[in-house]
């Protein structure tokens, strides 16, 4: 690791490398050139500098022993009464990386009045469930969660932090991963662990193009959001196990500088996280009568409608109902995508539904690379009569 080094003695401050510099990365500042945080290392400077005043200079980078840090310890997010499906699934692949190391996996708990629902997690085979249970804790306030979740990781170091990446989870890791000074890779899709337990946190990058794979070697804990619906939940074991160890909440845990007037509980909507099937509408529904057909079949297979981020975009769907990388992820037993390209942006939210079905009139669109059912035909054309037999074999059904 480098940095750039100016020696006061050689320069001249004729400025040259500040006028060079393409991110504006050098100031001069009280008579000396000093380099603030848009520097990329491009050397622009270094080149340009008719003293050479400027040169790369050897940064130590501080050693940690890894030993020190085991286990994975996962944020459990609830509002209450119900424990958030993505908090369950995070549980289950932190099983599933410790079983080749054999080390720990235990959850963090926030809240008021939770003690009941903590009682839950000892049903999913986590070791210890760290609970710090206080009337000043019922909701949520980034700043009394943050000196929470710092409290429980100096108590039990672990080598990584699991966060849902919900509203609260992206609120919360952030700031929690700057108190240890450590990274945060966002919105993985897959995680793997190494024998030296640096664990490998798979995302999408440059729009979806890439998979990026991210390994935080040098620091720890080893802190990653991850998106709801792309693992699997932790099986219910039959009988509990493990313990709750009750975390003392402290003065500076209660204090916030934010002050909660009022509590909304707005009615729950049915998301399209939550469905088991899906009818989604892509480019090639290009009226507003295909997108009614559309409808009508969702309402047959009691299913939701969804769009992909074009449509969207047009007006024909809310944000609620995107999927892809900035939508939602999905997971649903059926999904049947109708004039859906296949771009890779909208493949990663959607490609581990149990049963995909296609239908594209260009027999060469991506999306059935991935589909289980492929149908090359007009979405206009086939969508009646595909809810012509579905009204008749439900009217057969019925009678």
């Amino acid at each position: 690791m480098a940095g750039l080094k100016i020696d006061p003695a050689k320069c001249t401050r004729c400025l040259l490398c500040v006028q060079q510099c393409p991110f504006q990365a050098l100031d001069l500042l009280e008579d000396q050139i000093v380099v603030n945080a848009n520097c990329k290392m491009c050397q622009i400077c270094m080149r340009n500098c008719p003293v050479q005043a400027i040169s790369l200079e050897t940064l130590q980078r501080k050693e940690i022993d890894k030993s020190q840090y085991q286990g994975v310890l996962v944020y459990i997010e609830h509002d209450g009464e119900k424990i958030h499906p993505v908090s369950l699934e995070l549980i289950g692949k932190a099983l599933e990386l410790m079983k080749s190391t054999n080390q720990k996996v235990c959850a963090l708990m926030i809240g008021d009045q939770i003690k009941e629902l903590a009682q839950e997690l000892l049903w999913t085979g986590v070791e210890r469930v760290y609970l710090y249970d206080d009337p000043a804790l019922g909701a949520f306030r980034a700043d009394c969660y943050t000196e929470v979740f710092a409290d429980c990781i100096e108590k039990m170091k672990p080598s990584v932090c699991l966060v849902g990446a919900t509203t609260t989870g992206r609120s919360l890791a952030p700031r929690v991963a700057v108190r240890f000074r450590t990274g945060l890779t966002a919105d993985c899709t897959q995680l793997k662990m190494r024998e030296n337990t640096d664990l490998v946190q798979i995302r999408p990058a440059f729009g979806g193009n890439i998979m990026a794979q991210i390994i935080n070697a040098h620091c720890r804990p080893q802190f990653a959001t991850v998106r709801y619906k792309v693992m699997s939940a932790a099986a219910r074991l039959q009988q509990p196990q493990g313990m709750i160890e009750i975390g003392q909440v402290t003065e500076a845990m209660r204090h916030s500088g934010m002050v909660v007037l009022e509590r909304i509980h707005q009615p729950t909507e049915n998301s399209i996280e939550e469905a088991e099937v899906l009818v989604v509408a892509g480019q090639g529904v290009r009226d507003q009568k295909t997108l009614e057909q559309i409808r009508k079949l969702a309402d047959l297979l009691h299913g939701s409608v969804a769009f992909t981020r074009p449509m969207v975009e047009k007006g024909w769907g809310t944000v609620y109902q995107q999927i892809g990388l900035s939508g939602r992820t999905v997971k649903p037993k059926l999904i049947i995508t109708c004039g859906v390209s296949g771009a890779i942006q909208f493949t990663a939210g959607m490609k581990n539904s149990e049963l995909i079905v296609a239908i594209n009139k260009d027999p060469q669109a991506p999306i059935f690379k991935l589909a289980h059912v492929a149908i090359v035909d007009d979405v206009a054309e086939l969508l009646p009569r595909l809810i012509a037999e579905l009204k008749e074999e439900s009217g057969c059904l019925e009678n």
